[in-house]
């Protein structure tokens, strides 16, 4: 049996290996040599007051005890199986296919982008401002958008087995063990790219399938049950169908709506990414630690209600790079990534506010149960207008957006593409600008230097989840009025990351299994 031990250390000696033996061996009143193996079950640093402390949580094993088994997981081929289409290859679509595989059915996806090495070749054609691949950019390839836009793992599911179970699967295809004890586990932009790759060629091992540069463009319907897609021209027949095609498919969106299969509008996000120099963040939430090597770059986050709506950070990037994430030549649009080690100068996060349904009353006429969706086009569009060359992005002092003046120059950024000089206040509705200028008072106070023309606000975070949900049973997990059409992940409004939207993807995989059983049990295999 393991013994559990929690201790508090300074960075420093958490750095140690040799210390927390030490420790441990004094906690446990046993001899350094009998301890067989120490694992980390949890870690984070506490930089609230001076000195920083690093909590850890061990599990610690003696000679005596048998070492804990490591984590596997079993796929069986399952080439002549029951096969199940996938539309879209993010993490709701992949961990579909991998549990789909564990329960013995055939995951067979269709997916707009590219591969994991294609889509890195379009991605550099953006940063070199000669073209944009509308189906393989930051938003559309394997793996989906947070492949190469940081690939944090954090989420506020409430699952944690299945959260756990998530992270050992990252692990098993090569992800660092550290993000099973991380407070905040991430993997990083650099190494997310061959983890996927991982998953893909397990799925194709195992007998599935996975169809690049496949875009669907219809879905097919029979006496309310779902019976074939349409893809690049061809049709395919099949019972099941997981829509997981990520929050920046509008062509999706347009599409079911056209054919009036039910959409919900929703509440979602929209700002800017706010970009500071990583070492004033690192000063701010370390108060100048001595111990500042033996810490991982700073992160924060921050949330507050401005005149009645949520202002907040989001995707906060220690030590990262702002990236153009559009999606076609007419948009601004940024996220941000960090790459494993965090080692930019340059520290950024999303910072949006939020959008309601009375935001855009004023063009459900025109454009109905899409509305949400037009005026997050309309902000992006309007970015672009204010830098339309070469994929650049509008940008504003921080202290200057907040007090209204004209920025005369823009300091160093981490926008590879580049910045132009913009009143994003002028441009901007209102009510976005108005919220994002006052919390940044308010987040001043509690990171006092957060307001300051050292950093700068760059437009438009806009993609922080979709304004449309497509609404499904809450017990079947499939859409309202058509079975077998299973919605999943950010695209169909159930999931906010990485994390959510593959614990989604699982889940429906679990879905699409019952029902699978449970109409064998109905109708008797014949042999």
């Amino acid at each position: 049996m393991s013994h559990v031990v929690n201790i508090t250390l300074s960075p420093k000696e958490a750095a140690d290996e040799n210390k927390q033996s030490q420790l441990v061996s004094k906690m446990l009143k046993i001899k350094e040599s009998d301890i067989a193996l120490i694992r980390i079950i949890k870690k984070s640093v506490d930089a609230r007051h001076y000195p920083l402390k690093v909590n850890l949580s061990l599990e610690v094993y003696v000679d005596a005890e048998p070492l804990p088994e490591k984590i596997t997981f079993e796929y069986p081929s399952v080439a002549y199986s029951k096969p199940v289409v996938i539309i879209g290859a993010g993490p709701a679509g992949l961990y579909a296919a991998l549990r789909l595989i564990e329960f013995g059915l055939k995951p067979i996806i269709f997916e707009r982008g590219k591969d994991i090495v294609e889509r890195s070749k379009d991605i550099a054609q953006i940063h070199r401002n000669n073209s944009i691949d509308h189906n393989s950019n930051y938003a559309f390839g394997e793996g989906g958008a947070g492949t190469f836009s940081d690939g944090k793992l954090f989420t506020r599911s409430k699952k944690r087995g299945d959260y756990n179970r998530a992270l050992q699967r990252l692990v098993f295809h090569g992800a660092d063990e550290a993000i099973l004890y991380e407070a905040h586990p991430h993997i990083g932009s650099d190494k997310l790219p061959r983890i996927i790759k991982s998953m893909r060629e397990q799925i194709i091992r195992s007998g599935g399938e996975i169809h690049f540069s496949s875009r669907v463009t219809d879905i097919k319907t029979s006496n309310g049950h779902v019976s074939k897609i349409i893809a690049n021209n061809t049709s395919i027949i099949t019972d099941y169908v997981v829509l997981s095609t990520g929050h920046s498919a509008r062509d999706v969106y347009q599409m079911l709506y056209e054919q009036k299969i039910a959409l919900e509008a929703k509440a979602y996000a929209m700002g800017v990414r706010i970009e500071h120099p990583q070492e004033l963040i690192n000063k701010i939430q370390y108060h100048n630690s001595p111990d500042r090597d033996y810490l991982p770059a700073a992160s924060y986050s921050l949330v507050e209600q401005i005149n009645g709506r949520g202002v907040y950070s989001f995707c906060m990037c220690p030590g990262g790079f702002i990236v153009p994430a559009l999606t076609s030549q007419e948009e601004s649009v940024v996220n941000g990534m960090s790459p494993s080690h965090r080692g930019s100068p340059f520290a950024n996060s999303g910072f949006v506010t939020e959008i309601r349904e009375e935001d855009f009353a004023h063009l459900r006429k025109e454009y109905g149960i899409l509305a949400g969706l037009e005026l997050q086009k309309r902000l992006e569009y309007a970015a672009r207008a204010e830098a339309p060359d070469h994929y650049k992005a509008p940008a504003q002092r921080v202290s200057d957006f907040v007090f209204g003046r004209v920025s005369s120059s823009l300091p160093a950024s981490s926008f590879v593409p580049g910045l132009v000089e913009s009143r994003l206040d002028k441009w901007m509705p209102q009510f976005i600008a108005s919220r994002l200028r006052e919390a940044i008072k308010v987040f001043d106070k509690r990171m006092h230097g957060y307001l300051t023309n050292e950093a700068i606000v760059v437009g438009v975070e806009s993609r922080t989840s979709t304004p449309v949900r497509i609404p499904r049973n809450p017990e079947t997990l499939e859409h309202i009025h058509i079975q077998g059409l299973y919605p999943a992940g950010e695209g169909a409004g159930y999931a906010g990351g990485i994390i959510s939207a593959a614990l989604d993807g699982e889940r429906i995989a679990e879905a699409i299994f019952r029902k699978e059983e449970k109409r064998e049990s109905l109708t008797p295999p014949i042999y």
